[in-house]
């Protein structure tokens, strides 16, 4: 009987794992969209989506902890929480890469953003 609780729960949280990756591709993919557009919405909702995710991923793990045949779940939600704040991370820097990519493209000339460079650095 301890078997199959501990089978449902692995079936539970492979479930919510399954389900948090697919809205991580999800989001990812709606936030390559929105690039076109360019907007700096696109980034704020990728960025709450993924802090939605982390907090699922939290909670999944929380209540992975609070059973005690659940060792191997509890280890699972930790790498899908990691795996999630990864993917969440790249898609926003990638938004971010490409909106300022977008902005900057039609107003500045070559050698005006060299300037800008050297300046920075």
């Amino acid at each position: 009987m301890a078997s199959s609780k501990s089978q449902d729960l692995l079936v539970s949280v492979a479930e919510s794992i399954g389900s948090t990756l697919g809205a991580i591709a999800a989001k990812a993919d709606a936030a390559q969209k929105a690039i076109a557009s360019g907007t700096d919405t696109a980034v704020k909702e990728v960025k709450r989506g993924a802090n939605k995710l982390v907090r699922k991923g939290k909670t999944t793990a929380a209540k992975a902890q609070r059973s005690k045949p659940a060792r191997k779940a509890r280890s699972s939600a930790r790498s899908a929480r990691v795996t999630a704040r990864k993917v969440a991370r790249k898609a926003v820097r990638k938004v971010r890469g490409a909106v300022r990519k977008a902005k900057r493209a039609p107003s500045s000339g070559a050698s005006k953003s060299r300037k800008t460079r050297r300046g920075r650095r």
